[in-house]
């Protein structure tokens, strides 16, 4: 007896059916379900391309995001594999924009500055120079950048908490990060 693998066709009549009632209604219960069928897809593509599994999570999130405005703009005769193009060119632009969500920690903040250096002398000056250059953020920063770095929470997590987009949240990240380390080159000169 043998036994050959059949891939599973896509059910493109359902696809449809899920598409068209999100387009009707904008009910995100429909895209979801949509969604959901082609998230294992969603997630291989994304640890092929970002080569790491909280990369790839936080891509499959950023995915859905795109597609609550991009399926209205597209005219999409096959679901599955416009979502695979888009799921790739999505990983692509991640990592051509040198934003391949990196964790990096505010010590490596810190140590950009000739100012601040690990050893115990400067350790409490240090604290207190990011402590100050911590308020000067705008609010937004402040709360993403703390809930980031500080309290090792995910983009995820953070919109969860914040309710800023995802797209808000690395931004506030990464404009934070950076006047951060503009204030801290300020103290050290």
């Amino acid at each position: 007896m043998s036994f050959f693998y059949k891939p599973i066709k896509p059910d493109n009549a359902d696809d449809d059916k899920l598409l068209a009632s999100y387009r009707e209604s904008g009910d995100l219960v429909f895209l979801g379900r949509l969604y959901e069928k082609y998230m294992s897809l969603v997630y291989g593509v994304c640890l092929k391309y970002l080569k790491d599994e909280e990369q790839a999570k936080d891509a499959v999130m950023g995915i859905f995001e795109a597609l609550t405005t991009k399926t209205n703009q597209f005219d999409i005769k096959q679901f599955r594999g416009w979502l695979y193009v888009l799921s790739r060119n999505y990983c692509l632009m991640q990592l051509r924009s040198g934003k391949k969500m990196e964790m990096v920690s505010l010590d490596d903040v810190m140590e950009s500055s000739t100012f601040l250096h690990p050893d115990d002398n400067n350790r409490e000056a240090a604290m207190m120079a990011l402590e100050r250059c911590l308020d000067k953020l705008n609010p937004a920063q402040k709360q993403s950048v703390n809930l980031f770095y500080l309290n090792e929470k995910c983009y995820k997590e953070i919109v969860e908490l914040t309710g800023f987009s995802l797209n808000e949240v690395k931004s506030y990240i990464q404009n934070g990060k950076r006047n951060l380390k503009i204030c801290l080159e300020g103290v050290s000169e």
